[in-house]
């Protein structure tokens, strides 16, 4: 009788073991790349010499499945007279190898955007391409024909040559209803989540540029003295060796008429002392930027900067930084000062070089591309009328009910190209219901919008909405949404309805 309890106490612990085993979320691999292109757009005719070509650049995030792609970009001008000139997209193609290395590449890019005073229109756009392109072992390179045409009442349309790099950046994932499961490290060591861990950060942040420079604003108004207000994130990963690589996106609120933003990609170099505790970082970046009245000549930016980090509990960091904005000729110049909130974490994976990770936990991510419409969006000359947007939101759930998200969005119809939001705040959800199939939410975002005409003061916008989730698999569902945007000082008050497809995974988070 003690070798038969012995035995079924032995199984029931080997069944146990077991079903612990099968609730370790499987780990899935998506595949994908970053890729950089750049074109030379030739502007209409309106004066004689006509003005220079307007150098367009752009940075794109693909998920690759099989021989298609689809993802997100967003351009800007970095040279020509249009600084300031942005736009956001989604793209969708196919891709085809016909050797080895050699590959053709035939896609679209649809979007929204414009601004620095061109003849955008309304800002929708299409601008499709057929490359061919070279496999090298860890990027590869493209080039061949595109085609742009800001169709809704713009004038800029163009035939053109494109040139791009692709750099593999794939990606490892768990089903988003897998969010809030948390483990110990001990709990993963013979699962697939046994590997290296790749740390990141995400930062809010609030920016001061003074203005250095004595060139004035488009408008005539002088800038020097005079300090802009803004607000952005930056999304960073690390190395090994203490670099770090770092997105980052700023839009102004305050100091100047609305309509200024940039975005920036830079390397940089941390210096960690106090155990940790205490960071030093040396930050350099180029991109973008321009509106609102600033003159940034074709758009190139660089931004040296220094910053301090001091961990305030976890994973949270306060961090303070100093440095300078210029462009190239420093015609332009602000010196730079911010504030900022950054979180810090190892992402899929249990083993760090430069930590011991203990804890981990699945994280979910929701990435939303929508469509907006304004009811009659209140204008500073033109007549009210509908404003239509692109948009894109990322939602990073602290629970299964609780969220916070980002989101930048673009005009694309609606006489109003150059008008654009960078947004953030916070939402909740319910539980999926009806089969597991809907779920219900809401939320309230506020930043920094303008440009295009449309009343919107120094920039600063309150966006409360609610709506409906749909799920269509594991990853991918349908939303659709209704709520109220409204701007300070008399300005923009209008309902919207929104819809669009949402993409939703976890990550595996250790600390």
């Amino acid at each position: 009788m003690k070798k038969l309890l012995f035995i079924i106490f032995l199984l029931f612990i080997s069944t146990i073991s077991q079903a612990q085993e099968k609730e370790i979320p499987t780990k899935n691999t998506q595949k994908g790349y970053f890729q950089f292109d750049y074109l030379s757009i030739d502007m209409p005719e309106f004066n004689i010499p006509n003005e220079a070509n307007m150098g367009f650049t752009g940075i794109h995030y693909n998920l690759q499945f099989n021989d298609f792609y689809t993802g997100v970009g967003i351009y800007g001008a970095v040279s020509g007279a249009r600084g300031g000139f942005f736009t956001l997209g989604v793209n969708a193609g196919y891709k085809k190898f016909i050797s080895n290395n050699l590959f053709f590449d035939a896609g679209f890019h649809f979007g929204g955007g414009g601004g620095a005073g061109a003849p955008d229109g309304g800002g929708a756009f299409i601008l499709p391409h057929a490359n061919l392109g070279y496999q090298f072992k860890d990027f590869s390179l493209s080039a061949g024909y595109s085609y742009i045409n800001f169709f809704d009442d713009g004038l800029i349309k163009n035939h053109q040559l494109n040139f791009g790099v692709q750099i593999p950046i794939n990606f490892d994932y768990a089903n988003h209803s897998d969010l809030g499961k948390d483990f110990d490290s001990m709990d993963l060591k013979n699962s697939s989540w046994n590997q290296e861990s790749s740390p990141i950060s995400v930062m809010l942040h609030l920016n001061n540029y003074k203005v250095l420079s004595d060139l004035p604003a488009t408008t005539g108004e002088i800038l020097k003295g005079k300090t802009i207000q803004l607000a952005g994130f930056e999304l960073a990963k690390y190395t090994n060796n203490n670099f770090l690589y770092f997105l980052k996106v700023d839009g102004a609120y305050r100091g100047i008429r609305a309509g200024y933003m940039n975005v920036f990609l830079g390397a940089g170099y941390e210096l960690s002392f106090n155990r940790n505790r205490t960071n030093i970082l040396g930050k350099f970046s180029i991109g973008a930027g321009g509106g609102g009245g600033v003159d940034t000549n074709g758009g190139f930016l660089i931004q040296p900067d220094l910053s301090l980090e001091q961990k305030l509990f976890n994973s949270v960091f306060l961090t303070v930084n100093g440095g300078y904005l210029l462009t190239p000729d420093s015609k332009f110049k602000t010196s730079t000062f911010g504030v900022g909130l950054k979180y810090k974490t190892n992402l899929n994976g249990i083993l760090s070089k430069n930590s011991k990770l203990t804890s981990s936990k699945f994280q979910g991510v929701e990435a939303i591309v929508k469509h907006d419409v304004y009811f009659d969006a209140k204008r500073d000359e033109d007549p009210d009328e509908n404003l239509h947007q692109i948009s894109m939101q990322i939602n990073f759930n602290i629970n299964k009910n609780l969220f916070l998200a980002g989101q930048t969005s673009f005009a694309n119809f609606g006489n109003a190209g150059a008008y654009a939001e960078g947004i953030v705040g916070f939402g909740l959800n319910t539980k999926y219901f009806a089969n597991e199939k809907i779920k219900l939410f809401a939320q309230i975002l506020a930043g920094a919008a303008g440009g295009g005409g449309v009343t919107t003061g120094q920039g600063l916008i309150v966006k409360p909405s609610t709506g409906i989730d749909f799920k269509l698999n594991d990853e991918f569902g349908i939303r659709t949404g209704i709520g109220y945007v409204s701007s300070l000082n008399n300005g923009l008050s209008s309902s919207f309805v929104n819809f669009g497809i949402k993409y939703n995974i976890s990550f595996l988070q250790s600390n």
